[in-house]
């Protein structure tokens, strides 16, 4: 686990640095969440509202709409594919984005049609770290201690 600017960025991830989305290759299917920055930039998430599992999702559209007291958006999928679940927990539990964004509080998960592809698309391990590091630094956000 890497911090920068406060944040926590685990190595072994992929990040769509931009849309502060996370993608963690699972067998065949892509776990997607929001990231500790989003997070952070979010504070306390009061409502998470999911798209279906089982239909086509592609990348760069909504796997689900997330609101806090600052901001309403959505979680962008880094992938194209099928959705194959949704963490149903989140809508009872929309904390769990905050308390365990890269744990318990997984967003959906997604069968890719070419993660290959899609993975060149995003960055990962040190360089995506350090990626992510400077992005942090030229929009100037810093995740609270």
């Amino acid at each position: 686990m890497s911090r920068e600017n406060g944040c926590d960025l685990p190595e072994d991830l992929y990040y769509l640095v931009e849309k502060h989305v996370w993608a963690r290759l699972d067998g065949d299917e892509v776990v997607v969440g929001l990231t500790d920055v989003a997070q952070n930039m979010a504070k306390t998430i009061i409502s998470v509202s999911l798209k279906a599992a089982g239909k086509s999702i592609k990348r760069g559209r909504s796997l689900a709409t997330v609101e806090s007291g600052k901001w309403v958006g959505p979680v962008p999928c880094p992938v194209e594919g099928e959705v194959i679940s949704v963490n149903e927990h989140l809508v009872a539990q929309p904390g769990l984005l905050n308390s365990d964004p890269y744990g318990e509080g997984w967003v959906a998960r997604v069968r890719p049609n070419d993660w290959a592809s899609d993975a060149a698309e995003l960055v990962t391990g040190v360089d995506g770290v350090q990626a992510y590091r400077a992005f942090l630094d030229a929009e100037g956000i810093v995740c609270s201690e």
